[in-house]
């Protein structure tokens, strides 16, 4: 398998090799973000061909590291946006739609963007998720950045549903903590 520097430079190059080789390497963890997001293999084959598309689009002038996880916030992005056009009209109870709700409730969007730069915010965000225990980040992360199902996370890590849930609702809680005290308002 071809490594991620080398796929980018044919990015760079404008060699369309490089679709292929990105979908050789990374279709299945596209895959496995946008069904989890959109739980529908249409929307989510059209997700996957927008992430190639936008992929393509952006190297250059970017030129990311790792290639994998800029792939992976393509895909994600693109799946989010997604759900939200299908979803404008009803709305539902989906694993997605409820991923975001329990975010909301950390943090009013338009309070925060208004307060501080976007960039800041992810910096805080990742310097909390720096200092939880590996069992914490790893929940935290399938259940907010890949949107599983709480059901799946327990099983995955040979847990109970309800050490899932108590895990996302105290780390949800230290992360509301840790904003307020970067001052951040909430």
């Amino acid at each position: 398998m071809m490594e991620d520097w080398k796929i980018v430079e044919l990015y760079w190059a404008r060699n369309e090799e490089a679709i292929n080789l990105t979908k050789l390497k990374y279709g299945k963890y596209c895959r496995k973000i946008a069904c989890s997001i959109l739980y529908d293999s249409d929307d989510a084959d059209e997700c996957i061909n927008d992430t190639y598309l936008s992929t393509w689009n952006s190297l250059p002038p970017n030129k990311p590291e790792m290639l994998s996880t800029y792939v992976g916030k393509i895909c994600r992005n693109i799946a989010i946006n997604l759900y939200q056009r299908l979803t404008a009209a009803k709305r539902g109870g989906s694993q997605t739609e409820l991923c975001l709700d329990e975010l909301l409730d950390i943090a009013d969007d338009s309070a925060v963007e208004d307060q501080i730069e976007l960039r800041e915010l992810s910096n805080s965000i990742n310097q909390f998720l720096d200092n939880l225990e590996k069992e914490n980040r790893i929940i935290f992360v399938k259940r907010y950045w890949y949107m599983e199902a709480i059901k799946e996370i327990a099983k995955d890590l040979k847990i109970s549903e309800s050490k899932a849930k108590m895990s996302l609702l105290r780390t949800r809680n230290k992360l509301k903590e840790h904003l307020l005290k970067e001052g951040y308002s909430l």
